[in-house]
């Protein structure tokens, strides 16, 4: 009999019904997985894109064919403009911003340093630090407010990793893992919490045309033996967006089947 209760009660800390998440860049790849995930685990979800009209209405369609509660909303994530009013727009049609994942992300090329212009640097600060900044201006009002909310970066392993030839990117992600950290002390007194998941190399349409030999070779180093999955990620945000995850901030789950241990 115990362990029944016990097993119910999880079950509902898991339950994200009455919530209103917002995943950027959540029309394809990773973010498609983890906005399905939060969807099924009860969420309202916004959808967020920002020139893709027309996968972005298939994503939604395919949302709404399971069931699951959102919307589709465009907004470039680095315009704090935009930002304002795709927030404006979300808390119209689904309420207030309960739980933020920043997904978003540009494309992210292998390169020596003496081949990346500045420009590309600044590139991924904006989409890594910027966003989750603007993000977190927008939504922190409504969870101070309510004292819960959760904020979730899509950071990377390759910090911890300190991949070569690919220095923007992984500059940018210690950045965002260090607001991640920050953000996470700052606002844990209105129990607000700000973690970070870090997926591995888990490849997605836009990994179609990688070199098979590239894939080989990393998936021989991965202490599980295999790649992993999209839905491997949105387990991961799923549960800290859950009250199972209350007492949970400032940390980074990496999702690699091992590639990191600390």
């Amino acid at each position: 009999m115990a362990r029944s209760v016990t097993l119910r009660a999880m079950s509902h800390d898991f339950d994200l019904t009455g919530r209103v998440a917002l995943v950027t860049g959540s029309t394809r790849g990773l973010g498609r997985s983890i906005a399905m995930a939060l969807g099924r685990a009860g969420a309202s979800v916004a959808i967020n894109y920002l020139n893709d009209e027309a996968t972005a209405a298939r994503t939604l369609a395919d949302f709404r064919a399971q069931g699951l509660r959102g919307g589709l909303f465009r907004g470039d994530v680095v315009d704090e403009a935009d930002v304002r009013r795709m927030c404006d727009a979300i808390r119209a049609e689904l309420g207030p911003i309960d739980v933020v994942v920043v997904n978003a992300t540009p494309a992210q090329p292998h390169r020596p340093i003496e081949e990346y212009g500045w420009d590309f640097y600044q590139q991924m600060l904006d989409f890594f630090v910027k966003s989750p900044y603007l993000l977190a201006r927008e939504v922190l009002p409504h969870m101070k407010a309510v004292r819960r909310g959760r904020i979730i970066n899509i950071t990377s392993e390759v910090f911890e990793r300190g991949v070569g030839n690919f220095s923007a990117y992984v500059a940018a992600k210690g950045a965002q893992v260090g607001w991640t950290r920050s953000m996470a002390t700052e606002l844990a007194p209105w129990h607000v919490t700000v973690n970070a998941v870090a997926p591995g190399w888990i490849p997605v349409e836009r990994h179609a045309d990688d070199p098979q030999h590239a894939k080989d070779a990393y998936e021989a180093l991965i202490p599980m033996g295999a790649f992993g999955v999209p839905e491997d990620v949105g387990g991961a945000v799923t549960f800290l967006a859950s009250d199972a995850a209350r007492f949970i901030t400032g940390q980074s789950i990496h999702v690699n089947g091992g590639m990191t241990v600390f």
